[in-house]
C-alpha cells in the first residue's frame, strides 16, 4: 500500500481466545498513495479462524466521500467483512434485486443503539449505518469514527474510519467503546470496542475491532 505494506492480524489471549482483529499499515504506507479511490482487500491470517469474520478491506479515499463537510477529507475506511469476497462482489446494481435488498432493514434488535442508515447502498459494500451523535456531525473535525454495514436485511460488516491526518499524528493506541445491538445477525466473535493508534516499536499504524465477545 502506497510506499509500504498493509497486513491483517489477530490478537489472541494466552489460552488462544481471539481478542481483536486488526489491520497494520507500515509507516511508509501513508506516502505514495493513489490519487484516486482504491480498494485493498486483505485475507485474514490463516492460522486462526475468527468466525464470522472472513476478510478485511481498506478503502482509501483521497478526497473522502459524502456527506460533504463531514467525511470529505482524505481517510481510510477499514471494513471487516462477515461475508466472503464472492458474496461482496455480488452486491451490485447488476443484481435485479439490488433495490429490494437495499430497502430491507434489519429488525430493531439487530440495529446498534442510536445508529441511522443511509438510504442508498454502495456496490461491493452495502448500506452504511452511522451514529448521528458522533462529534463529526455536530461541527467538530472528523478524526475517527465507527460505522456498521448491512445488506439484504442483515448486518455484515463493521468499519472503523480514520483520517490520514489522524494517523500521521502518530497517536497512542486508544480504545473506544462501541454502541451495540441487543442481537447479532451472525453468531461468533463480535467487537465491543475499536482501537486505533501507532505502535512505535513496530513503526506501524494499527486499526482494529477489539474487545471481542462470542455472541449467539
Amino acid at each position: 500500500m502506497g510506499n509500504g505494506t498493509a497486513r491483517t492480524y489477530v490478537e489472541l489471549s494466552s489460552d488462544g481466545v481471539p481478542l481483536s482483529i486488526g489491520v497494520g499499515l507500515s509507516e511508509t504506507a501513508l506516502a505514495g498513495l493513489p490519487a484516486t479511490g482504491t480498494e485493498f482487500a486483505l485475507p485474514l491470517p490463516s492460522e486462526v479462524s475468527v468466525a464470522p469474520y472472513d476478510h478485511a478491506v481498506v478503502n482509501w479515499g483521497p478526497t473522502g466521500h459524502p456527506p460533504a463537510g463531514v467525511f470529505t477529507v482524505p481517510h481510510f475506511d477499514v471494513h471487516f467483512y462477515m461475508i466472503t469476497q464472492a458474496e461482496r462482489a455480488a452486491i451490485s446494481p447488476a443484481d435485479p434485486q439490488f433495490a429490494a435488498k437495499t430497502a430491507l432493514t434489519p429488525a430493531a434488535e439487530f440495529i446498534p443503539a442510536g445508529y441511522n442508515r443511509d438510504p442508498f447502498a454502495i456496490p461491493r459494500m452495502g448500506v452504511h449505518w452511522s451514529d448521528p451523535s458522533a462529534p463529526e456531525f455536530s461541527g467538530q473535525p472528523f478524526g475517527k469514527t465507527f460505522i456498521y454495514g448491512s445488506w439484504d436485511g442483515a448486518f455484515h460488516f463493521t468499519e472503523p474510519m480514520v483520517t490520514k491526518a489522524f494517523l500521521e499524528a502518530k497517536p497512542a493506541m486508544e480504545v473506544s467503546a462501541l454502541k451495540l445491538p441487543t442481537r447479532y445477525s451472525k453468531p461468533g466473535y463480535q467487537p465491543t470496542s475499536y482501537t486505533i493508534g501507532y505502535d512505535p516499536a513496530a513503526k506501524e499504524y494499527r486499526i482494529a475491532i477489539s474487545g471481542l465477545v462470542r455472541r449467539q
